[in-house]
């Protein structure tokens, strides 16, 4: 009987790139979790703030783990496949070769990554023009956005690369792309990081101020004419030739993509809370924020109208939730920045031989050291002369500050592994206030949140959703006390 019932069960697969790795679930109908694979993806970082990736590296990586979570699935019951992927710019010429976007002229490092901020001065000549576009990210564009990238480009590599492109994706689409043959973008890329309105297009006064007429006078071909929304069916879905590259049975639906943090940010702020008794049951989804934290962290708030907070990004129509407004604040460097801290200590390599001794995670022991040397006291309140401020790599939200440098204060001349313990949590909780700060600046300009959504590799840790919990806990704007939620598969 179950066989039967197995037998007839269709499937769906996602596709999920992110930052060093891209990973495969297939999923059935009822919305459980079949299979699930991993594979790591290639990164490179060839001077400071320069980071690069490949996409022909990033497409294999896909197909092994399609082809990983579909085997033993009879093929006519997969009907449907979806890619999420990092905002990164991928860069292909006009027959769709990949082109260098570094000095070294190396085609195969086609992509800079969302994290990359080469373009310091461009972002900053754009954002000294005040144009109406960023009144839409907070009133300060991003380096992390794609216009400072495409500057940069068009100043720095106009021969090898500029002047030979055909075609700028953002990650997402160059993979829906890949699967379809469909040049069609997705709304939910392209509103929050190209500047494009959901009502009104492009905006040529923009391109034209920022010396990237070129966009213009090609009627952004390059760039993206056709936009749909996240979710709709692509072309004829699955091309043969995609197919047998991913495994999967040719034609099946293809829908248009999302950013990844968007698509975990749509999974936790839809996410189904009833009969686990917490209080946020009967609230509106407006009233939840989703916390998405993995290398970087992105908050996503959503409202009916929209809300312009200054130093978050948006108000973003439709980007992420049909019909609803979108505010999105961040933390450039999360969970890249606790490892850079733990890594970087000169007791990591004792921590990395004590965990594998207990086959461990270093964060899981790092985890079990805290509580063995706390002793009464809450774990909170071990580093009360330790702190942190947490911006390695620029402020992204709410200072919107590229320019700012991390700091430690109240270190000792020790360094064992109680210190690097307490350099961890001193770390974890200054990203949790980072969280803090960026609720209380969309609470103060009009949203109203009662529960946080946590996502991502990080609501993995015990630990950081703790001191989450902890530290944004407290009052909201109606007055009543916040809580956080990690949602479980």
């Amino acid at each position: 009987m179950a066989s039967r019932k197995q037998e007839k069960m269709n499937y769906y697969v996602g596709i999920d790139v992110g930052t060093g790795s891209a990973r495969a679930a297939l999923v059935s109908q009822q919305g459980t979790l079949a299979a699930y694979a991993e594979y790591p993806i290639q990164k490179w970082e060839p001077q400071v703030d320069h980071h690069e990736q490949s996409s022909d590296d990033i497409w294999a990586a896909c197909c092994i783990v399609t082809k990983k979570v579909a085997q033993g699935i009879d093929p006519a019951r997969i009907r449907g496949l979806g890619f999420d992927a990092t905002c990164s710019l991928v860069v292909l010429d006009k027959q769709f070769r990949p082109l260098p976007v570094n000095q070294e002229g190396d085609s195969n490092r086609n992509i800079i990554m969302w994290m990359d901020h080469r373009a310091a001065s461009q972002v900053e000549r754009i954002n000294r023009t005040r144009h109406q576009v960023l009144k839409f990210v907070g009133g300060v564009m991003s380096v992390e956005m794609q216009p400072p990238k495409l500057l940069w480009l068009k100043e720095n590599l106009r021969e090898s690369c500029w002047d030979k492109a055909g075609h700028f994706f953002d990650l997402p689409d160059f993979l829906s792309w890949k699967a379809t043959g469909i040049m069609a973008r997705s709304l939910c890329p392209l509103v929050c990081k190209w500047t494009y309105s959901a009502d009104g297009g492009w905006d040529e006064s923009f391109w034209k101020k920022i010396n990237l007429e070129d966009f213009v006078a090609d009627n952004y071909c390059k760039i993206g004419t056709q936009v749909l929304s996240p979710g709709d069916p692509l072309g004829k879905g699955l091309t043969p030739e995609a197919a047998k590259e991913l495994g999967l049975p040719a034609g099946i639906a293809v829908a248009a993509s999302l950013i990844d943090a968007h698509a975990g940010g749509l999974g936790v702020i839809g996410a189904d809370v009833k009969g686990y008794n917490l209080p946020c049951e009967n609230q509106p989804i407006t009233s939840r924020l989703a916390v998405i934290c993995g290398t970087s962290s992105c908050h996503m708030g959503i409202s009916p109208d929209p809300i312009f907070v200054p130093g978050i990004w948006g108000p973003y129509f439709s980007a992420m939730v049909p019909g609803l407004w979108l505010n999105e604040g961040g933390q450039s460097v999360t969970g890249k920045l606790i490892e850079h801290v733990v890594q970087g200590h000169a007791a990591y390599p004792e921590l990395q031989a004590k965990a594998s001794a207990r086959f461990q995670s270093i964060y899981t022991y790092l985890n079990s050291h805290l509580d063995s040397i706390k002793k009464s006291l809450p774990v909170g309140f071990l580093t009360v002369d330790l702190h942190v401020w947490p911006d390695f790599h620029g402020n992204r939200s709410p200072l919107a500050d590229l320019t700012l440098k991390g700091m430690v204060t109240g270190l000792r001349l020790s360094h064992n592994l109680d210190d690097l313990a307490l350099l961890y949590l001193a770390t974890v909780q200054a990203i949790a206030l980072g969280t803090r700060h960026i609720l209380e600046t969309m609470e103060e300009a009009g949203h109203s949140i009662s529960t946080l959504f946590l996502c991502g590799g990080l609501s993995k840790n015990p630990l950081f959703v703790q001191m989450h919990a902890d530290i944004t806990g407290g009052n909201g704007k109606d007055g009543k006390s916040r809580e956080s939620c990690v949602p479980q598969a």
